[in-house]
């Protein structure tokens, strides 16, 4: 019998949207069908952009999309995009409105736009978006942008995702210190100024040339996105001495207008072919996929703890540090002394 997963490994997109759904809602038939396609991942270039509200993240990406949709040269690629909108912190809701934006691809078999919600999910992403990229991937998508809610200082999280990380800037949107806040300008692999068409764009290219010139690491090492990346022993690779550190470019683009989209496409090209001739692409895959298994191991380890632990225990505690007699770090030491027994 025909399974979802070889639904969507033919290419059925009604079968694709509903395991998305699936895996969205921790479905035991999504994350059945998720085990399924997961051999077949890892052939995707994951596209990550990030930046402030206002820079027009979506609108870049819809014209990449149609950029690789249509090249000048070369054959079409297929195109999925994942945007994460913010929930409300009171209703739950989500406008999910970026295929608005995007209603210049609806129509084209080779895209597919999925958008989710946050669900209160920190760092730009939601919970789920790594599981949703997955069953893309395995899909057959062989470009799938991942657009970040937009907080703009606090979406590193991307970069754990992502082969390449767009981190999208405008001019007249805060002070030049802006763009190094929370590590932001250290996640880049391409930094984008759209709306360059405004006053001020030159400004800001020449002040992200300069942030660059002093966040940019030397270390000889593995480095990823300028942070250190601990991954298992024996899985350490050491960058060829031929191949210089990849320098983050800075580029202008009017996406509204279609201007300076070549030159990034362009940009992308070359950040994929350095990953491929360091070994790179191979070493954030491992970081990756080591990052995913350990926020699901936690959850999981989270889940099965509150299982197993009474909860007027729990409770009692809790009122202990309420009332200030107990800290919450002698707390944790205290409900973590309870025996667990082994996860089934």
């Amino acid at each position: 019998m025909e399974t979802l997963a070889d639904r969507v490994l033919a290419g059925q997109r009604y079968a694709l949207a509903r395991t998305l759904t699936l895996i969205e809602n921790d479905a035991p038939e999504g994350l059945a069908t998720l085990a399924s396609l997961f051999p077949h991942t890892g052939r995707a270039h994951l596209i990550g952009v990030t930046g402030a509200p206002g820079t027009g993240k979506s609108s870049l990406v819809n014209r990449l999309a149609h950029y690789y949709r249509h090249p000048p040269e070369g054959q079409p690629r297929r195109v999925a995009i994942v945007a994460v909108d913010p929930s409300s912190p009171f209703t739950g809701g989500a406008i999910l409105g970026d295929r608005i934006r995007m209603r210049d691809l609806s129509g084209d078999p080779g895209v597919f736009i999925r958008s989710m919600a946050s669900r209160g999910a920190l760092g730009g992403l939601a919970r789920t978006t790594a599981n949703v990229v997955q069953a893309l991937d395995a899909a057959g998508f062989d470009i799938i942008f991942i657009e970040t809610v937009g907080a703009g200082q606090a979406e590193v999280d991307i970069a754990r995702l992502a082969h390449t990380t767009l981190v999208v800037e405008a001019p007249g949107l805060g002070d030049d210190v802006q763009a190094i806040k929370a590590g932001i300008l250290e996640i880049a692999d391409i930094l984008v100024v759209n709306k360059a068409d405004r006053p001020g764009a030159d400004a800001t290219v020449r002040a992200l040339t300069e942030m660059l010139k002093m966040a940019h690491p030397t270390q000889e090492t593995i480095m990823h996105h300028g942070r250190r990346m601990v991954i298992n022993a024996g899985q350490k690779t050491q960058k060829k001495e031929e191949h210089p550190s990849w320098v983050p470019p800075v580029l202008k683009t009017v996406a509204v207008d279609n201007r300076g989209i070549h030159e990034l496409a362009q940009a992308i090209a070359r950040h994929r072919a350095y990953l491929e001739e360091t070994g790179e692409w191979h070493v954030r895959d491992r970081v990756r996929l080591q990052s995913e298994l350990e926020n699901m191991l936690g959850e999981a380890l989270m889940q099965h703890w509150r299982a197993h632990t009474a909860a007027e225990h729990y409770q009692s505690v809790l009122e202990e540090v309420f009332s200030r007699r107990l800290a919450p770090t002698e707390a944790v030491d205290r409900l973590l002394a309870q025996s667990l027994p082994p996860a089934a």
